[in-house]
């Protein structure tokens, strides 16, 4: 394993930046004391902390042990593990039975429909999301949600830095039981805090994510703006997506006017070329510690994900006991729609995840080369995962990260 030893006490948190490995999940703000580290938009417009007073020995060792950026670890006794899929219970496909969040979510609005259910049938007192900012239409925020509209306001990707975890010092303070969702690496990093601090497991019986390709910069939004003919400045309501699978990039001006993208040009001409760096070593796209996970259930045209709008339908894996036993309660409720799937039809759906999971040892070994530290991953399958890739491939693709790793930094 990498060490991350200290001489001064915030020389942690200015290597994990220096050398690109954070992944602004903010964690570390909610670890330390309270005014310690704030989490800040860095000039390459990442949400990055900022540390204004040393840090104690033992806040370092819990950051070192839950950190995504220096781990991403396994419990020993995680089972059902899928060499490219992670801990399985159950895969299928649905859809929310609610039409207003099938069409306001991503995809089939399951996320949204298993928040809805938690919060209506008492089983949390509140769900913890990220949402559209109240301050800012461009940037996002954790909201606190305990209603159906709560949840539906929150509904839809959102394509820019968020730190749903420097809150969570607070949510633990309220006593009361939430669902957290998040992206992977968030998830990752609360299931790791929750092995050092039981308060978690106590408070937090459900934790959902989605599949993920990566975090963009806020400039990747800007960018989109100024190619819809807007400026960042004028616009006072923005969605990556929803209202429709995939649904339309959307900016509205004070003035009225509205601008529209389609998904495959937002997302797939801007977006994904303003990626941290550290998202371009993730081991863990696909939420393998969640208790549910959803992802776009995409139609295949041609080998490729067809990007065609029609009714929306959600990839729906169960990764936990807890996490099974919720959906076949939402599904008996009728809360979802939902069907079984092979385990080899997710490859399908979404290839770019299978070639990122057979690709990331590469490009961690050829991060540590290049910058001499790299995450410690550990029981996710990526030696399995790697030997099932093309070697001339593999060999391309850490070639090409150690480059990228020699050039930039984030």
């Amino acid at each position: 394993m990498t060490q991350f030893n200290s001489s001064t006490s915030n020389s942690l948190i200015d290597k994990i930046k220096e050398n690109g490995l954070c992944t602004g999940c903010g964690l570390c703000a909610a670890v330390a004391p309270v005014g310690a580290i704030t989490i800040q938009l860095n000039a390459s417009g990442y949400l990055r902390p900022m540390v204004h007073q040393p840090l104690s020995g033992e806040t370092e060792q819990q950051i070192k042990a839950a950190c995504p950026a220096l781990v991403i670890k396994h419990a020993p006794q995680v089972s059902g593990q899928h060499p490219l899929w992670g801990p399985l219970q159950s895969v299928r496909t649905a859809y929310s039975s609610d039409a207003e969040i099938r069409r306001q979510g991503s995809s089939g609005g399951v996320i949204s429909a298993l928040a809805d259910y938690l919060i209506s049938s008492g089983k949390v007192d509140f769900v913890a999301q990220v949402a559209t900012s109240t301050h800012d239409p461009l940037a996002n925020e954790l909201q606190i949600s305990r209603s159906r509209e709560d949840v539906i306001r929150a509904a839809g990707s959102r394509y820019a830095p968020s730190a749903p975890l420097q809150s969570l010092r607070a949510l633990l303070d309220s006593g009361q039981r939430f669902a957290f969702v998040g992206k992977p690496c968030d998830v990752a990093a609360l299931r790791q805090y929750a092995r050092i601090n039981p308060q978690v497991d106590r408070q937090v019986p459900y934790m959902l994510s989605f599949m993920c390709a990566g975090v963009p910069s806020i400039k990747g939004t800007h960018e989109v703006i100024r190619k819809l003919s807007s400026s960042p400045e004028k616009v006072v309501s923005f969605r990556y997506r929803g209202d429709g699978w995939p649904g339309m990039t959307r900016a509205v001006q004070a003035d009225g006017q509205v601008f529209e993208m389609d998904y495959n040009s937002s997302w797939g001409t801007i977006l994904n070329k303003h990626l941290q760096f550290r998202c371009k070593i993730c081991p863990d796209g696909t939420g393998e510690f969640a208790d549910v996970v959803c992802a776009d259930a995409w139609y295949g045209k041609d080998g490729y994900p067809d990007f065609t709008e029609r009714d929306g339908r959600s990839l729906l894996l169960a990764r936990t006991a807890a996490g099974e036993a919720l959906v076949r309660e939402v599904m008996q409720r009728e809360v979802i729609v939902a069907s079984d799937l092979a385990v080899e039809e997710i490859a399908k759906m979404q290839p770019y995840q299978v070639d990122r999971k057979r690709m990331v040892l590469g490009r961690v070994i050829a991060t540590r080369l290049a910058r001499g530290v790299a995450p410690h991953y550990s029981r996710l399958g990526l030696v399995k995962a790697s030997l099932a890739a093309k070697p001339v491939v593999w060999l391309k693709s850490a070639w090409g990260t150690w480059r990228r790793a020699k050039g930039e930094a984030q």
